[in-house]
């Protein structure tokens, strides 16, 4: 199950990409980026391009069945091992995850199960939790539904903001993500994607 090479990684992103700032900083044996995609011009591509990486831009379309599909073939050209979802703002679909399923990864600002979704951090401050946090995860058809890779804990302060309380979930959630791209191990057969335990 091991692999001698680096792991190949295709960003998706649409915004300020501070967690893809954290992937391109941290590459290392483990892991390269070889392409960041975008469906709309944002800060995150700068960041790429400053690092010496391709980017490309596939704008959201009214037709969205064939937008899924631009955006596959767009991904396909960077040869992907395994897709990193990097604040990436839409909902993939049908024909993306047919062709890449069990291959993409997200992140969520909450502990999954619990506060799916696009609110995730107002929803786990308007329901009290003490303790929340950052969940790496890997992409299916659902809302932040597919398997759990890993978490970590961030604890809520009494007198947190969904701002304060969503900069430390951040914060973790750049360490967590460099951390999962390490442990992944590609079966060069199978393509299959699995993670080592933490050390």
């Amino acid at each position: 199950m091991t692999s001698t090479n680096p792991i190949n990684v295709v960003a998706l992103v649409s915004g300020s990409g501070t967690l893809l700032q954290a992937i391109l900083d941290n590459r290392d044996d483990a892991y390269t980026v070889s392409l960041v995609v975008a469906d709309k011009p944002c800060p995150a591509l700068e960041r790429a391009r400053a690092a010496g990486v391709a980017t490309q831009v596939v704008e959201m379309t009214e037709d969205r069945d064939s937008w899924n599909g631009t955006l596959a073939a767009a991904v396909g050209e960077g040869d992907p091992d395994l897709i990193v979802s990097a604040g990436f703002m839409k909902i993939l679909g049908a024909a993306f995850l047919a062709r890449y399923g069990g291959r993409i990864i997200n992140t969520h600002p909450a502990l999954l199960p619990s506060f799916p979704g696009a609110h995730g951090v107002r929803d786990a401050l308007a329901y009290g939790v003490k303790v929340t946090g950052s969940t790496v995860h890997f992409v299916d058809e659902g809302v932040d539904t597919g398997a759990i890779i890993a978490q970590q804990a961030v604890d809520v302060a009494p007198d947190d903001t969904e701002g304060s309380l969503h900069e430390r979930i951040k914060q973790v959630e750049r360490k967590l993500i460099v951390s999962v791209l390490r442990r992944v191990q590609i079966d060069r057969a199978t393509g299959e994607v699995q993670f080592t335990h933490e050390q």
